[in-house]
Order: structure tokens, then sequence, then C-alpha cells
């Protein structure tokens, strides 16, 4: 037998605490950040509208159940490799290129929407779907039918993948990467595959890299790579020497993040100017104001939301839910580790935002979309008697 929590159990009232700390940090930190820019528009206004938009977004989806999710997801995903495919041949018009990627699509009076934000949230769904119908089908794991689930899943990522990568945004590219690799690691596909693939993915990588910093001419030479493509990576190592281009944003983050010692200078007592520190380095923003304290704060709030989406996930009986939080867990992680990663020179500059608290209407959404699954998850939770 199985009964139903009880309707004030059944909503998810941590998440929505943890929810609203991010909201009053993100707000706080936007308005400071924008008070040293020029700017003529008020990011932190713009930013609690998308906040209202994502409760909305929250509402809507926490009311469709796991079943539901399951016939939603082919749907959701095929929309979503529809945009990105669309945003590709679309015109200047209303995808103009911005900053040498073309990510957006630009819509008045709405400003800028970006699909890979909302991609990623579809990816989860479809992969976790593919995952729960393998096992559901394949009741014996084998090292072949393990093999084909891994095939199959690396061919659905492949296809938003690469049409990521096309814009070009690096970035984005490699938090679906993320969300593959963490999905992977749950689905129970048997090591003896996983260690060789991602084995050789680490070599590859670590090959490039070399290349990069020691023997760039053999990418000249043989792939027509110009240096500058590489300029974010001989930033990263040494920072001082390419500060008048592109270390000068983590030259400029680092300064900010020491100065602010260990209690931080006060709210709105920047002195280190950032450009655009109202989006990507909003933590430099906290760190130089609130100091080692505030910027632990955060970092602390942040493990807090990852404990309780894994708990979350673990309390669930239902695979597929798992599945989907797996998903999500693995992106917003990713998202933090990397972007306060990049600001203190832990990894290199990719233009990842901070989840919950930089500023952007997309990134928003999109995680709230991804927040809407996990109470949806919470409310429709079903807990049997006999049950452990």
């Amino acid at each position: 037998m199985k009964k139903s929590l009880k309707n004030n159990d059944r909503f998810d009232w941590t998440l929505t605490f943890i929810l609203m700390l991010f909201f009053i940090i993100s707000c706080a930190a936007i308005y400071s950040a924008q008070k040293t820019g020029q700017y003529g528009q008020n990011f932190m206004v713009k930013q609690i509208f998308w906040y209202i938009v994502g409760s909305g977004i929250i509402g809507t989806v926490m009311m469709f159940d796991s079943e539901q999710y399951r016939k939603l997801s082919w749907y959701l995903y095929g929309f979503g490799v529809f945009l990105l495919i669309f945003l590709h041949f679309a015109p200047a018009s209303i995808a103009e290129e911005r900053n040498g990627a073309k990510s957006w699509f630009f819509i008045e009076p709405f400003g800028s929407i970006q699909p890979s934000e909302f991609m990623k949230v579809f990816l989860i769904l479809a992969l976790s779907k593919v995952i729960f119908t393998h096992h559901d089908k394949y009741g014996i794991k084998t090292i072949k039918s393990d093999f084909f689930l891994f095939i199959k899943l690396g061919a659905i990522t492949a296809l938003p993948l690469g049409l990521i990568l096309l814009q070009p945004d690096l970035g984005t590219a490699l938090v679906v990467i993320a969300i593959l690799t963490g999905l992977i690691l749950v689905s129970g596909i048997s090591w003896k595959i996983i260690l060789p693939v991602y084995g050789a993915g680490a070599g590859l990588g670590a090959g490039i890299l070399y290349l990069v910093i020691w023997k760039p001419e053999i990418l000249k030479e043989y792939l027509n790579v110009k240096t500058y493509q590489f300029g974010r990576i001989y930033a990263w190592i040494d920072p001082e020497t390419y500060q008048s281009e592109y270390g000068y944003h983590l030259i400029k983050s680092l300064r900010a993040i020491g100065s602010g010692l260990l209690t931080g200078k006060g709210f709105s007592e920047r002195e280190v100017y950032i450009p655009e520190s109202h989006t990507d380095f909003i933590f430099s923003v906290i760190g130089e104001e609130y100091g080692f304290v505030g910027g632990s704060v955060v970092i602390g709030l942040f493990f807090l939301l990852i404990y309780h989406l894994t708990k979350t996930s673990l309390d669930t009986n239902d695979p597929f839910s798992t599945y989907i939080s797996t998903g999500v867990i693995s992106m917003v992680t990713f998202h933090v580790f990397q972007n306060i990663g990049m600001t203190i020179q832990l990894l290199p500059i990719t233009g990842i935002p901070l989840p919950f608290i930089s500023y952007g209407g997309s990134s928003l959404m999109g995680n709230m979309l991804a927040m809407g699954l996990i109470y949806g998850i919470r409310y429709h939770h079903k807990t049997y008697m006999f049950s452990s």
C-alpha cells in the first residue's frame, strides 16, 4: 500500500527558504555591482522581475508528475534542438552575434533569450527517460546492453552539444558534458566501459593542453589554430603577462577578492572596477564587499542546496525522478565550481554565470525550471506503508 504525504509536507519549504536567501543575496550584489558601471538600466529591478517569472515557472512545472515528465521529455528535447538550429540560421535582426558568439535571440520588449539555458534542462529529461526505458526493457544487465545505453546517451547529447559549440559557447558545452557524466555515473553502466572512454577523453584533453602551452606551433601548422584562440588558457596560467587583454578580468577579480580580506569592505564600498561584474563575476563583488566570511556563506549555501537536492534524490522511490535529480545536481554543481573557480584562478575563465545570483533572465529561468522539476518530485512523492 502507499499513501501521499500530508498537504503541508508535499511542498518543499526547505528549497523555498534556500531560494529566498539566494534572491536576497542576488539583489544586494547586483545593486552594488551596477553602481560602478556605466549602465542605463536597473539590473536589480530586472532580476526581481525574472525571479517572479521563475516562481511562476516553478508553480507550473511542479504540477506535473514523473509520468507526465516522461511523456513530454522528447517533445521538449525536440523543441530545444529546434530552437538551437533556428538560432544558427536566424537573421541578425533577431539573433545578432555579440562578443564573437551567436547565442541569443533578441526579442523586444523582453530582451535576450538564450535557448541553450533551457536545452540543458530538456536534455536532463531526455537522458533520464532513455535510462529509465532502457532498464525497463533490459532486465538483465550485460556489457553489451550497457554499451548500447552508453551509445544512446552519447548520441542524444551530441546533437545539442554540437549546436552549442557552433555558437560557439564552450562554457555551456562543458555544462552539457557534466550533465551527461553525472547521469552516466548513476545509470548503472559498467565501469569497464566508463573508465576507458573517460580515461581516453582525459588523456586527449591533457594532450591538447600540453600542445597549447608547450608546442603551439604544432596546432598552428596542422590545425590552423590562431594564438589568440588560446588567450584564456595563457591568461589563466600567467594573468600578469596578459592583464591588458585576456587576463584583465582575472587580475581585477583576484584584486577584488583579495582586498576583501576577512570581513570585506562593506556593502557598496567597492574600489576595484570589473566590467560586467553583475553577471559572470558577481562572486568577485561578494568577495570584495563581504570578504572571506561572505564568500564562505555563499559557498555554504550552495552546499546546502546540493545536499538538499541529493536528499530529495535519495528519498524518492521512482528511478526516473532520481535520474532527473542527478542531472539537476550535476548541472548546478558544475556551474558553481566553474564560476567560483574562474574568479580565483582555479579554472580558466568561461562564460558561466553563478546560479541564482548572477544577473540573467535566461539563466535564472533555466535554473528555476530545473528547481520546478525538484519541487514536482517532492510534491508528487508517494510513501509506501511497509517501506524501510
